[in-house]
Protein backbone atom coordinates (compact mmCIF):
# COMPACT_ATOMS: atom_id res chain seq x y z
CA UNK A 1 0.00 0.00 0.00
CA UNK A 2 0.99 3.42 -1.13
CA UNK A 3 0.65 6.31 0.94
CA UNK A 4 0.59 9.57 -0.88
CA UNK A 5 1.62 12.55 1.19
CA UNK A 6 1.00 15.56 0.23
CA UNK A 7 3.18 18.98 1.37
CA UNK A 8 -0.21 21.29 2.91
CA UNK A 9 1.27 25.02 2.47
CA UNK A 10 0.35 27.32 5.32
CA UNK A 11 -0.41 31.05 3.86
CA UNK A 12 2.63 33.16 5.55
CA UNK A 13 4.59 30.27 6.51
CA UNK A 14 7.36 28.06 4.85
CA UNK A 15 9.54 26.25 6.23
CA UNK A 16 12.86 28.15 5.10
CA UNK A 17 11.60 30.71 7.21
CA UNK A 18 11.32 29.00 9.99
CA UNK A 19 14.81 26.94 10.05
CA UNK A 20 16.09 30.34 9.17
CA UNK A 21 15.01 32.05 12.73
CA UNK A 22 17.19 29.12 14.17
CA UNK A 23 20.60 31.21 13.99
CA UNK A 24 19.11 34.50 14.79
CA UNK A 25 17.33 33.49 17.68
CA UNK A 26 21.06 31.91 18.79
CA UNK A 27 23.14 34.62 17.84
CA UNK A 28 20.89 36.82 20.42
CA UNK A 29 21.18 34.08 22.93
CA UNK A 30 24.78 34.53 22.39
CA UNK A 31 24.47 37.77 22.84
CA UNK A 32 22.57 38.26 25.63
CA UNK A 33 25.56 35.68 27.17
CA UNK A 34 28.22 38.05 26.71
CA UNK A 35 26.45 41.03 27.75
CA UNK A 36 25.39 39.41 30.76
CA UNK A 37 29.10 38.26 31.95
CA UNK A 38 30.88 41.26 31.00
CA UNK A 39 28.09 42.93 33.49
CA UNK A 40 29.04 40.45 36.21
CA UNK A 41 32.64 40.36 35.84
CA UNK A 42 32.83 43.87 35.73
CA UNK A 43 30.79 44.26 39.22
CA UNK A 44 33.11 41.34 40.64
CA UNK A 45 36.24 43.69 40.22
CA UNK A 46 34.66 46.90 41.51
CA UNK A 47 34.02 45.03 44.30
CA UNK A 48 37.24 43.28 44.63
CA UNK A 49 38.96 46.91 44.66
CA UNK A 50 36.19 48.86 46.73
CA UNK A 51 38.98 48.62 49.42
CA UNK A 52 41.27 50.82 47.94
CA UNK A 53 38.58 53.44 47.87
CA UNK A 54 38.64 53.69 52.28
CA UNK A 55 42.53 53.87 52.49
CA UNK A 56 44.18 55.98 55.35
CA UNK A 57 44.29 59.69 54.57
CA UNK A 58 46.66 62.39 55.49
CA UNK A 59 44.52 65.26 56.06
CA UNK A 60 46.93 68.91 56.17
CA UNK A 61 45.13 71.86 58.43
CA UNK A 62 44.28 74.61 56.65
CA UNK A 63 45.59 73.47 53.41
CA UNK A 64 48.20 75.86 52.64
CA UNK A 65 47.33 78.31 55.28
CA UNK A 66 48.45 75.93 58.27
CA UNK A 67 47.91 76.22 61.48
CA UNK A 68 47.41 79.64 63.03
CA UNK A 69 44.81 82.31 64.35
CA UNK A 70 43.24 84.78 63.05
CA UNK A 71 45.23 87.79 64.08
CA UNK A 72 48.24 86.46 61.92
CA UNK A 73 46.47 84.54 59.21
CA UNK A 74 42.81 86.50 58.49
CA UNK A 75 41.45 83.97 56.30
CA UNK A 76 41.63 80.67 58.09
CA UNK A 77 38.46 79.19 59.41
CA UNK A 78 39.19 75.66 60.25
CA UNK A 79 35.78 74.53 61.19
CA UNK A 80 34.96 74.98 57.78
CA UNK A 81 37.87 73.14 56.31
CA UNK A 82 36.87 70.36 58.68
CA UNK A 83 33.44 70.64 57.51
CA UNK A 84 34.17 69.07 54.34
CA UNK A 85 36.37 66.27 55.46
CA UNK A 86 35.38 62.30 56.22
CA UNK A 87 37.34 61.56 59.22
CA UNK A 88 38.26 57.62 60.32
CA UNK A 89 40.25 55.71 62.69
CA UNK A 90 44.14 55.58 61.48
CA UNK A 91 44.04 59.06 59.50
CA UNK A 92 46.45 61.52 60.22
CA UNK A 93 46.23 65.12 60.45
CA UNK A 94 49.34 67.09 59.82
CA UNK A 95 49.38 70.74 61.05
CA UNK A 96 52.09 73.34 60.02
CA UNK A 97 52.69 75.52 62.48
CA UNK A 98 55.95 77.66 63.91
CA UNK A 99 56.59 77.37 68.13
CA UNK A 100 54.63 80.23 68.70
CA UNK A 101 51.24 78.21 68.50
CA UNK A 102 50.51 75.49 70.03
CA UNK A 103 48.20 72.06 69.31
CA UNK A 104 46.33 70.18 71.75
CA UNK A 105 43.51 67.46 71.35
CA UNK A 106 41.17 66.55 73.94
CA UNK A 107 37.86 64.93 73.98
CA UNK A 108 36.27 66.85 76.79
CA UNK A 109 33.95 69.02 75.15
CA UNK A 110 33.88 71.68 78.58
CA UNK A 111 38.08 71.94 77.66
CA UNK A 112 37.39 72.70 74.26
CA UNK A 113 34.91 75.53 74.81
CA UNK A 114 37.20 77.05 77.59
CA UNK A 115 39.84 77.06 75.44
CA UNK A 116 42.05 75.92 78.16
CA UNK A 117 43.79 72.42 78.90
CA UNK A 118 45.02 73.06 82.72
CA UNK A 119 42.34 71.47 84.66
CA UNK A 120 42.11 68.51 81.97
CA UNK A 121 42.33 65.31 82.60
CA UNK A 122 45.63 63.55 81.25
CA UNK A 123 43.36 60.50 79.72
CA UNK A 124 41.18 62.72 78.08
CA UNK A 125 43.58 65.85 76.88
CA UNK A 126 47.06 65.71 75.06
CA UNK A 127 49.33 68.90 74.64
CA UNK A 128 51.22 67.67 71.30
CA UNK A 129 53.12 70.85 70.90
CA UNK A 130 54.50 73.47 72.98
CA UNK A 131 54.27 77.12 72.13
CA UNK A 132 57.40 79.41 73.02
CA UNK A 133 56.69 82.66 74.39
CA UNK A 134 60.00 83.34 75.30
CA UNK A 135 61.31 82.84 71.11
CA UNK A 136 62.22 86.28 69.92
CA UNK A 137 62.22 84.26 66.36
CA UNK A 138 59.56 81.62 65.29
CA UNK A 139 60.83 78.69 63.15
CA UNK A 140 58.67 76.24 61.70
CA UNK A 141 56.92 72.93 63.03
CA UNK A 142 55.08 70.32 61.87
CA UNK A 143 53.22 67.74 63.61
CA UNK A 144 51.46 64.62 62.86
CA UNK A 145 48.91 63.35 64.83
CA UNK A 146 46.63 59.76 64.85
CA UNK A 147 43.07 59.74 64.74
CA UNK A 148 42.83 57.03 67.26
CA UNK A 149 39.51 57.00 69.38
CA UNK A 150 36.16 57.49 67.75
CA UNK A 151 33.37 59.98 68.41
CA UNK A 152 34.35 63.74 69.06
CA UNK A 153 38.11 65.15 68.79
CA UNK A 154 38.74 68.51 69.97
CA UNK A 155 41.73 71.10 68.60
CA UNK A 156 42.96 74.12 70.03
CA UNK A 157 45.67 76.61 70.66
CA UNK A 158 45.41 77.09 74.25
CA UNK A 159 48.49 79.43 74.66
CA UNK A 160 48.49 83.05 75.72
CA UNK A 161 45.51 82.58 78.11
CA UNK A 162 43.20 81.07 75.05
CA UNK A 163 43.51 84.01 72.71
CA UNK A 164 44.83 82.27 69.97
CA UNK A 165 41.90 79.69 70.11
CA UNK A 166 39.77 82.56 70.51
CA UNK A 167 40.81 84.04 67.50
CA UNK A 168 40.01 80.89 65.53
CA UNK A 169 42.73 78.60 66.06
CA UNK A 170 40.43 75.37 66.87
CA UNK A 171 37.94 73.42 65.67
CA UNK A 172 36.13 70.23 65.58
CA UNK A 173 35.82 66.67 63.80
CA UNK A 174 33.86 63.20 63.96
CA UNK A 175 35.89 60.77 63.72
CA UNK A 176 34.30 57.40 62.02
CA UNK A 177 35.52 53.68 62.60
CA UNK A 178 36.25 53.20 58.83
CA UNK A 179 38.79 50.24 58.60
CA UNK A 180 39.69 50.33 62.11
CA UNK A 181 43.30 51.38 63.76
CA UNK A 182 45.96 49.56 62.03
CA UNK A 183 48.20 47.58 64.23
CA UNK A 184 50.80 50.27 64.67
CA UNK A 185 48.45 52.45 66.17
CA UNK A 186 47.18 50.06 68.66
CA UNK A 187 47.34 51.09 72.01
CA UNK A 188 49.49 47.90 74.05
CA UNK A 189 47.31 48.71 77.12
CA UNK A 190 44.22 50.55 78.42
CA UNK A 191 46.28 51.81 80.82
CA UNK A 192 49.13 53.70 79.34
CA UNK A 193 49.89 56.91 80.02
CA UNK A 194 48.70 59.42 78.25
CA UNK A 195 51.50 61.32 76.26
CA UNK A 196 51.43 64.34 78.59
CA UNK A 197 51.23 61.76 81.64
CA UNK A 198 54.15 62.85 84.29
CA UNK A 199 55.44 59.36 84.19
CA UNK A 200 55.31 59.37 79.92
CA UNK A 201 59.33 58.82 78.96
CA UNK A 202 60.37 60.27 82.37
CA UNK A 203 59.36 63.99 82.12
CA UNK A 204 57.32 66.35 80.80
CA UNK A 205 58.10 66.33 77.05
CA UNK A 206 55.34 66.25 74.01
CA UNK A 207 55.69 62.81 72.16
CA UNK A 208 58.14 62.63 69.70
CA UNK A 209 55.74 63.39 66.48
CA UNK A 210 57.15 66.79 65.28
CA UNK A 211 57.78 65.31 61.56
CA UNK A 212 60.09 67.05 58.80
CA UNK A 213 57.12 69.31 56.46
CA UNK A 214 57.45 67.29 53.91
CA UNK A 215 55.70 64.73 55.55
CA UNK A 216 53.88 62.13 52.94
CA UNK A 217 52.37 59.24 54.97
CA UNK A 218 52.75 57.36 58.02
CA UNK A 219 55.53 54.22 57.11
CA UNK A 220 53.27 51.20 57.65
CA UNK A 221 54.40 48.15 59.89
CA UNK A 222 55.75 45.35 57.79
CA UNK A 223 52.75 43.35 59.05
CA UNK A 224 50.07 45.42 58.39
CA UNK A 225 51.44 44.89 54.25
CA UNK A 226 51.81 41.23 55.12
CA UNK A 227 48.06 40.97 56.34
CA UNK A 228 46.83 43.20 53.22
CA UNK A 229 48.54 41.11 50.59
CA UNK A 230 47.26 38.36 52.02
CA UNK A 231 43.58 39.47 52.46
CA UNK A 232 43.92 40.74 48.79
CA UNK A 233 45.24 37.25 47.65
CA UNK A 234 42.29 35.40 49.16
CA UNK A 235 39.59 37.58 48.00
CA UNK A 236 40.83 37.22 44.41
CA UNK A 237 40.93 33.51 44.58
CA UNK A 238 37.23 33.92 45.96
CA UNK A 239 35.87 35.79 43.57
CA UNK A 240 37.78 33.54 41.02
CA UNK A 241 35.51 30.29 42.24
CA UNK A 242 32.21 32.13 42.44
CA UNK A 243 32.50 33.72 38.75
CA UNK A 244 33.32 30.34 37.43
CA UNK A 245 30.33 28.63 39.70
CA UNK A 246 28.59 31.78 37.97
CA UNK A 247 29.42 30.98 34.68
CA UNK A 248 28.67 27.30 34.81
CA UNK A 249 25.30 28.35 36.37
CA UNK A 250 25.27 30.51 33.15
CA UNK A 251 26.05 27.94 30.88
CA UNK A 252 23.27 25.36 31.70
CA UNK A 253 20.48 28.14 31.82
CA UNK A 254 21.29 28.84 28.17
CA UNK A 255 21.47 25.62 26.91
CA UNK A 256 18.26 24.93 28.31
Amino acid sequence: MTLNLKQHKVPGFSLVHQTSQKPRMMEQRGYSTSVLQFFTISCLVLLSFSGCVNAYKNYTVGDSLGWFDTLEKPNVNYQKWADTKNFSLGDFLIFNTDNNHSIVQTYNFTTYKLCDYDDALQNDTIEWSAADPSATAPHPVSVAIPLVKEGMNYFFSSDYDGEQCKNGQHFKINVTHGQGLPKSLEEPSDDAPAPNAPDYRGDDSAPDTIVPSNFDHPIEDESDKNEDSGSVSLLFNFLDRKLNGFLILLGFVCIF
